[in-house]
């Protein structure tokens, strides 16, 4: 019976990881060029091969999926217990289809090409964009790079929930240090009145043990929050890819 050691294992698995987007980073390059494409052989002896028409067709729904997140960021909802500010959004569901169907890195990519067209309708100065470009990264890659492990219904199901709930712990620091002192600097909105439209919610929030009244915040409302938003896009990730898969696959 063959054992394997959990740390070479690791080891093993991260260089294989860190191999295949490399593999698909120089092969986007090179067939850009125009040149012929002949593969890399991974140590399990897997060959990574495109065609011309098929490097075509992944362009294309890469390019849907973007217009398609694109349009998804104005469809946005108020969430009961939430400030107003904070709106619910499913723009993740594209670049979640991506990174399942095409690999992590367009994943990313279409969080990325999103988010830049969405800058000139924002009003939050592209601090709402780079937030919501890092965390969304942070999903659609874990759940990308775990799919691409094992690629299953199980490993998609397991990867997006990891991805998920990375993305929320994620976002504590983000908004923390990064998003809401930003909004205090751009907008001049002290962190206090911040504050006050969480307590307004839900009153006094200085019995979580945190010491701080706007991290207080943050753990009550908006880590749940992007939890929360995570596992919707997973749950309907999971419902629609199927039926969607004719025309993400060729």
């Amino acid at each position: 019976m063959n054992r394997c050691d959990p740390g070479t294992d690791s080891i093993v698995w991260m260089r294989e990881g860190v191999y295949s987007i490399f593999v698909m980073l120089f092969f986007d390059a090179y067939t850009l060029e125009g040149k012929p494409f002949r593969g890399f052989t991974t140590s399990k002896g897997s060959i990574f091969f495109m065609t011309q028409k098929q490097k075509t067709h992944h362009i294309a729904v890469a390019a849907m999926l973007c217009a398609v997140a694109f349009v998804l960021q104005f469809i946005e909802f108020s969430i009961p217990l939430i400030p107003s500010f904070v709106k619910l959004d499913l723009s993740d569901l594209p670049a979640l289809l991506g990174t399942f169907s095409l690999g992590p890195v367009y994943g990313v990519v279409i969080q990325l090409v999103k988010n830049l067209l969405h800058l000139p309708f924002g009003s939050s100065a592209g601090v709402g964009e780079l937030s919501n470009f890092l965390l969304g990264s942070v999903f659609v890659l874990v759940a990308g790079l775990v799919y691409r492990r094992h690629k299953s219904r199980k490993s998609a199901l397991w990867g997006s929930l990891l991805g998920a709930v990375l993305m929320a712990l994620v976002s504590l620091p983000s908004n923390y240090f990064v998003v809401y002192p930003a909004y205090e600097v751009l907008y001049g909105l002290p962190m206090t009145g911040i504050v006050g439209m969480y307590e307004a919610i839900m009153g006094s929030i200085a019995h979580v043990p945190t010491g701080n009244a706007l991290l207080n915040c943050l753990v009550v409302f908006n880590v749940p929050f992007t939890l929360c938003k995570g596992l919707l896009n997973v749950g309907i990730c999971l419902l629609i890819y199927k039926p969607l898969s004719p025309l993400l696959h060729k």
